[in-house]
C-alpha cells in the first residue's frame, strides 16, 4: 500500500522566522503558523473559527533551493502564506523530568507569499513592495473578466448548416 505525507496550508505566521546557520553554510528558518478550521456551532448555528497552531521549519532546499532565505527575507509575523511540506515527528527525552516528549511539525518544501511585502522588511532594501490591490488602477470599461464562478458555462454555438453532429 502506498503512503503519502503531504501538507498544504494557507495561514498566517504567528511569530517572526528564527534563522540559524549551520557550519556547512546551510540555513534553517523556524516559525509558527496558524490556520483556521471553520465549523458551524450546532447550538447557535453560527460559523466559528477554531485556530490550529503549528511549528514549521524550512531549509534551503526544495524547488528554489532557497526556501529558508526567502522566508527570512520576505515573511514576518502576521503575513499570510501558502506552504507545502510534510509532517515530521521530533522525539526527545526531557532533561529535567526524564520523560519522553514528542512534537509534530511541518517541514516546509515550498512557500508562496499571498500578500505584498510590507514596509519595514529586513531585506536588502533594493526591492520595492508590490502594489496593493487598492493602489492598482481600475480595469478599462470594456474589460471582460469572464463568467462569474456562479454562472453556468456558456453552451457552444449550434453546428453550422450542413455539418454533421458526430459524437467522438
Amino acid at each position: 500500500m502506498a503512503n503519502l505525507n503531504k501538507v498544504m496550508l494557507i495561514g498566517r505566521l504567528t511569530r517572526d522566522p528564527e534563522v540559524r546557520m549551520f557550519s556547512n553554510g546551510g540555513k534553517v528558518a523556524n516559525f509558527g503558523f496558524a490556520v483556521n478550521n471553520r465549523r458551524k456551532n450546532p447550538q447557535s448555528g453560527q460559523w466559528e473559527d477554531e485556530p490550529v497552531f503549528l511549528d514549521c521549519e524550512a531549509f534551503n532546499r526544495g524547488e528554489t533551493g532557497k526556501t529558508a532565505d526567502l522566508i527570512e527575507q520576505y515573511l514576518r509575523k502576521g503575513y499570510q502564506a501558502y506552504i507545502e511540506g510534510h509532517l515530521k515527528l521530533d522525539q526527545w527525552n526531557d532533561k529535567t523530568s526524564g520523560e519522553k516528549r514528542s512534537r509534530l511539525k511541518i517541514v516546509v518544501d515550498n512557500v508562496q507569499f499571498l500578500e505584498p511585502r510590507r514596509d519595514g522588511g529586513s531585506g536588502d532594501g533594493q526591492r520595492s513592495s508590490a502594489p496593493r490591490r487598492s493602489d492598482a488602477p481600475p480595469p478599462p470599461a470594456d474589460y471582460d473578466s469572464g463568467p462569474d464562478m456562479g454562472e453556468p458555462p456558456m453552451n457552444p454555438p449550434p453546428p453550422a448548416k450542413g455539418e454533421q453532429d458526430i459524437p467522438f
